[in-house]
């Protein structure tokens, strides 16, 4: 367990839709035990003072760019993409809710009876009260994923470092899944990563971390503690910095 104090304290947490499903899940799976795990995880940040704010990608239920791929209007497979989004954070504000914090959801696309509308302002307010902000729908915009979304927010919100919870424990030189050998990272600069042509964000949300000095932590949200961990300065994953 980590002892001492934070070395963030205001974070944006960004999940991955897919790193959100079971193990052997497919489309439409939302694993619950996951959800339930990085809930009680933000349960004990806000205890010790850290803000939290987060973006969850809808890839569990539906993948706009791999449907546009397949022939569907991509604008029209992007705004799918989006209220995807909005179905993963509203469980996840259930989630959090039933542990007892204050939870605000803020929509990029307005639907006001489900969420607030994102206003800049208003979420850094939710945070300097100790709630809980989760970014919904992405940008708003089609042509953008929810990378860049988590880019943007983080900057807005004045966040210090972007955690980027995945179902792989970070970033390697080659497909895990498919080399044995692959080698992983523990620390890379923007500009290495860039060379290198490495998969750490898309190139958009990239490019805005790095213009900005954003720091970027990826890491398996599947290993019970990786959150805090990240949020201490531990050794977790693998961190992309200037």
């Amino acid at each position: 367990m980590s002892s001492g104090k934070p070395k963030y304290k205001r974070i944006l947490l960004k999940l991955s839709g897919e790193a959100l499903m079971g193990r052997g899940g497919g489309d439409g799976d939302l694993d619950r035990d996951t959800v339930g795990s990085v809930a009680r995880e933000v349960l004990g940040l806000g205890e010790l003072g850290v803000q939290v704010s987060m973006v969850i990608g809808g890839g569990n239920i539906f993948r706009g760019l791999a449907a546009s791929a397949a022939g569907m209007d991509r604008v029209t497979a992007d705004h799918m993409g989006m209220l995807a989004t909005v179905i993963n954070c509203l469980a996840f504000q259930d989630a959090l809710e039933k542990l007892g914090l204050e939870v605000r959801t803020l929509t990029a696309i307005p639907m006001r009876n489900i969420a607030e509308p994102f206003i800049r302002r208003r979420a850094i307010r939710h945070l300097e009260k100790g709630r809980v902000v989760i970014f919904a729908a992405g940008t708003g915009n089609p042509y953008f994923t929810t990378d860049t979304a988590a880019a943007l927010r983080a900057i807005e919100v004045h966040a210090e470092v972007i955690l980027k919870g995945t179902k792989v424990d970070g970033v390697y030189d080659s497909d895990p899944a498919v080399n044995p050998d692959a080698r992983r990272y523990d620390h890379l600069t923007y500009d290495e990563a860039l060379r290198q042509g490495l998969r750490v964000m898309d190139a958009t949300a990239f490019s805005m971390s790095m213009e900005n000095g954003m720091p970027i932590v990826i890491f398996s949200i599947r290993e019970p503690g990786n959150i805090r961990r990240a949020v201490f300065g531990e050794p977790v994953g693998t961190t992309v910095t200037a």
